[in-house]
């Protein structure tokens, strides 16, 4: 997929259109109208017109030039939320208060499990670092030393 033309942020009911998008690839206006409709929401025709307008003119979603015009998103899922996450990253002080709320606070399925080990093991492997059985290596034990230590430059 195409990267976007600028850093973009979406609202909650661009989101809703981008994940429409990506499970149906291509839908009409009165596709996705119906389509939202089903999924609960109180929306009117013009205004999903209106929203995957503003899609196409920031040049994150595509229409077709046929009739009934067809709407395809431009970019991926992880083209939208990257930025995101960027800047909730930053904003939670760093990756690991982030992904130890994330990991306390939600139940994970076994494979969510897997697919994190395994994300873990290729940024090792990136790193060039090997598993580690130091007790100052476990997640406990790094989220407690960034809870304690003071960030560089703050004293």
């Amino acid at each position: 997929m195409n990267k976007p033309r600028r850093t973009n942020r979406f609202t909650a009911a661009e989101m809703e259109l981008f994940r429409l998008l990506w499970d149906h690839d291509t839908v009409t206006l009165a596709e996705a109208h119906q389509a939202m409709l089903a999924s609960g929401a109180t929306i009117g025709y013009t205004t999903v017109q209106t929203r995957l307008e503003r899609l196409v003119d920031k040049g994150v979603v595509g229409k077709s030039a046929t009739r009934p015009a067809s709407y395809h998103a431009l970019v991926g899922p992880s083209d939208v939320s990257g930025p995101l996450l960027d800047l909730l990253k930053e904003r939670v002080s760093g990756i690991v208060p982030l992904v130890a709320h994330l990991l306390q606070n939600s139940v994970l399925t076994e494979q969510e499990l897997r697919e994190m080990r395994q994300l873990i093991a290729d940024a090792e492997q990136r790193c060039g670092k090997t598993k580690s059985s130091s007790d100052t290596d476990k997640p406990e034990a790094i989220h407690k030393r960034r809870q304690t230590t003071p960030p560089k430059g703050s004293i």
